[in-house]
């Protein structure tokens, strides 16, 4: 069994990064539309189902797994689906469809990769051309791709980040101090064939192309 959760949502979705063999499928609200149109089924499906197309809502009623939430809720359909997936003992987590759309929205589920990252779990937003993910007091290795640029930028997401290195960018640090006040981390770059980005305490955010690759 694969330890890999898929969320669809019904953002801007990359086309590259659909779900592969053995991955466990959510579909959060209107990312069953999302999958529904790309001959997708999913495992499970989670919302209020406020955003679906007509008529789309009557062919939930023979799925064999669905999760119906009220309108007015605490979380948003992406947090209810990612819950899921961390309850169900998923570690990773790609999201697709969690971009672009309006910006609250992308805000929400950034926010969301944070708690994923808080509860020593890896989660990815994708898009168009950007991934996102969140890292606490640990650190990771990427390759950029060679089609969606090089720049890469990392962000505090609590008041500090301490022991901040960075390797193998344009711009490196070593045991620094990042803060959620200053953008100091903004639009760096690759410099090599592996960047190092790691934090000894706090959660960092960082954004990059959606070619490169973890190693």
């Amino acid at each position: 069994m694969s330890n890999h959760c898929y969320i669809a949502g019904a953002g801007d979705f990359n086309e590259n990064a659909l779900p592969g063999k053995g991955e466990y499928i959510i579909a959060a609200n209107g990312g069953y539309a999302a999958l529904k149109s790309r001959g997708i089924s999913p495992d499970l499906i989670v919302g209020d189902f406020d955003s679906l197309p007509p008529g789309m809502p009557d062919s939930l009623s023979v799925h064999p797994e669905v999760i119906r939430y009220p309108a007015e809720k605490d979380d948003t359909d992406m947090m209810l689906a990612v819950k899921q997936g961390l309850d169900r003992g998923y570690s990773t987590f790609t999201i697709n469809g969690g971009l672009g759309g309006r910006i609250d929205q992308t805000l929400a589920n950034i926010q969301i990769l944070v708690y994923i990252a808080d509860r020593n779990a890896r989660g990815i937003l994708t898009g168009f051309d950007v991934n996102i993910t969140a890292i606490k007091d640990t650190g990771i290795k990427l390759t950029p791709g060679i089609n969606s640029g090089n720049t890469i930028s990392i962000f505090s997401a609590g008041e500090r980040a301490e022991g901040v290195t960075l390797k193998g960018l344009k711009y490196t640090l070593e045991d620094a101090v990042l803060t959620n006040c200053s953008p100091n981390g903004i639009s760096n770059e690759f410099a090599g064939e592996t960047a190092v980005i790691s934090v000894r305490k706090g959660i960092l955010i960082i954004v990059y192309p959606n070619d490169a690759t973890f190693l």
